[in-house]
């Protein structure tokens, strides 16, 4: 699917667009949980999955500064630009010119960042996990998930462009990829390789990534043909302006890289504290994450998809309906999330043993791995939170360090509990030092909300939050009940999901003074900025030029998916 600037698209581009995005993100998740389960079902939770996914760490940082978040932030609004400018330029391409400037420098600082971590792999992994049992193994592993800095950097280059463009299809499509690649090189190469196949599918699945982009990248710039020479007499773009340019972005992007790698660093400080526990600790927080993250992935995606609405009514001044929106979308964010944490709550052994127990996962490993998911999911709020909340902070023309400094104290928070509650209650403390902290982020966001580009009523929204999670606890209650009271794993967890759905129904339209929950915006049938060029009055917001009065972030890639 894709809207070219030269192409007129239906009114249901963008709803069209974010379905293909939600479907083949979910078809992504789903190939996720089938990697673990073969991760689980082959390696256990034991020595050997640690140090896997202690070079998994290298892959969960790549994608975030370089597909996710970062890297997207710039290279959209880069993209916008120059596809901008074409139209108007008789001689020369911008946007194959912003190629050539870009794309070779950007190989180049990936290719030499991914050799040093191949080189620094043992001072890495005895600086993220000194107790591992087996550290050489953790190394090879990383020497492996390293060459991902490189693909990954070449992923997020091609999603942005392609995006920029109005092609959607083959970004959404990169995880479905990505664990093709992981799933199909550990069933290849487990005889021989053990666990190590899978850090060498993490290699695979990059390069499919890039497959997967690049033909489309290819087609969309030989769209136009371009003169071999220029007149002389013009003069190039940059000069002091493309300067200040420069300067413009590495400020506006600097807050986001900070944000982004306190966020990410959580996980960093799990690893470092379970790495002296007994074996199989990292592997525990790690399935028990991954699982009952998904409820938050789902939330997420509904707030992402309206997300370009709300910049677009801040481009054309009206806070009011972009403040409108975002206390919306936070509130219908905050249900999706409850209904799954509930039901994970209530249901996690059987969840576990349903997904996971076979193979070399057993009955303790089960266990072990539902009371650390049952902890995790104190925390999902609070994480869907902070990723909705973000938005509201980043979606203004200027450099914000709160965002950064309220995840930073966050971080400091799962520290500072982390350390006694490894100690005292292993990884489950170190999976309640994680809800803590996220939570502290959130609370602070929430707070500093109202003082940003988009002004949250934080008092209105804080009393709907707090009555939906009022409503989560009877739901989970519910659904523990049922859970307990039925032996059979898929039935349970079957009939408490639909417990705590009916629940959350009925306390959504008969509660006294509960928040108005809306459908999903019906903004989203509008069209991209790109995916208009014959309407006679654009709006203000589609007047705006590009890189001046719109706002950054209004490009946002539409999937934050699970890697």
């Amino acid at each position: 699917m894709r809207a070219g600037s030269d192409r007129v698209q239906g009114r249901g581009f963008l709803a069209k667009a974010a379905a293909v995005t939600a479907g083949l993100t979910a078809v992504g998740a789903l190939l996720g949980l089938v990697r673990d389960q073969i991760l689980a079902g082959y390696f256990g939770a034991g020595a050997e999955t640690d140090a896997f996914l202690v070079a998994w760490t290298v892959p969960e940082f790549a994608s975030t500064l370089l597909i996710e978040d970062a890297l997207a932030l710039i290279l959209v609004p880069a993209f916008s630009r120059a596809l901008a400018r074409r139209s108007g330029s008789l001689f020369g391409d911008p946007v194959r010119a912003l190629v050539r400037g870009t794309l070779p420098r950007l190989t180049l600082g990936a290719a030499v960042a991914a050799a040093l971590l191949v080189l620094a792999a043992p001072l890495l992994v005895s600086a993220l996990a000194p107790g591992l049992p087996d550290p050489q193994l953790a190394v090879d592993c990383t020497r492996l998930t390293a060459t991902c800095v490189l693909s990954f950097a070449l992923v997020g280059y091609c999603s942005a462009a392609l995006r920029a463009h109005g092609c959607f299809l083959p970004p959404a499509a990169i995880y479905v990829a990505y664990n093709v690649g992981i799933i199909g090189t550990i069933l290849v190469l487990r005889e021989p390789w053990g666990v190590r196949s899978a850090a060498a599918g993490v290699a695979v699945g990059g390069v499919l990534m890039v497959l997967v982009q690049a033909p489309s990248l290819l087609r969309e710039l030989r769209v136009r043909p371009v003169p071999k020479e220029e007149p002389t007499a013009l003069a190039p773009e940059g000069g002091q302006g493309g300067q200040e340019g420069r300067i413009l972005v590495l400020g506006l992007i600097a807050p986001v890289v900070a944000f982004s790698l306190c966020r990410q660093s959580q996980t960093l400080i799990e690893r470092f504290l379970a790495s002296p526990l007994p074996a199989g600790a990292i592997s525990h927080l790690n399935y028990a994450q991954k699982v009952a993250q998904m409820p938050m992935i789902l939330s997420l995606m509904l707030c992402t998809v309206s997300f370009p609405v709300v910049a677009r009514a801040l481009a054309a001044g009206d806070t009011e309906a972009a403040r409108r929106r975002v206390e919306r979308d936070l509130l219908l964010a905050a249900v999706v999330v409850l209904v799954g944490a509930s039901t994970v709550i209530a249901t996690a052994p059987k969840i576990i043993e349903l997904l996971f127990e076979r193979g070399e996962f057993d009955r303790t490993a089960t266990v072990s791995t539902a009371a650390v998911m049952r902890v995790y999911a104190l925390g999902l709020l609070g994480q869907t939170m902070v990723g909705a909340l973000v938005r509201c902070y980043f979606s203004a023309a200027r450099p914000l360090w709160y965002p950064a400094a309220a995840m930073a104290a966050g971080l400091a928070t799962t520290t500072v509990a982390g350390i006694p509650g490894a100690h005292y209650w292993g990884a489950v403390g170190i999976a309640a030092a994680n809800a803590l902290g996220i939570t502290c982020s959130a609370v602070l966001l929430l707070r500093g909300a109202h003082r940003q580009t988009v002004p949250v009523r934080v008092d209105r929204l804080g009393e709907g939050l707090l009555r939906l999670a009022t409503a989560g606890a009877w739901a989970t209650g519910a659904g523990w009940i049922c859970s307990v009271g039925i032996d059979h794993a898929a039935l349970s967890v079957a009939v408490a999901s639909l417990v705590v759905i009916g629940i959350f129904l009925i306390f959504i339209a008969c509660a006294a003074k509960a928040p108005e929950i809306p459908p999903l915006p019906r903004s989203a049938s509008r069209r991209t900025d790109h995916a208009r060029p014959h309407r006679a009055a654009p709006t203000a917001a589609e007047a705006a030029p590009v890189g001046e009065t719109a706002p950054v972030g209004g490009d946002v890639p539409l999937d934050h998916g699970p890697r």
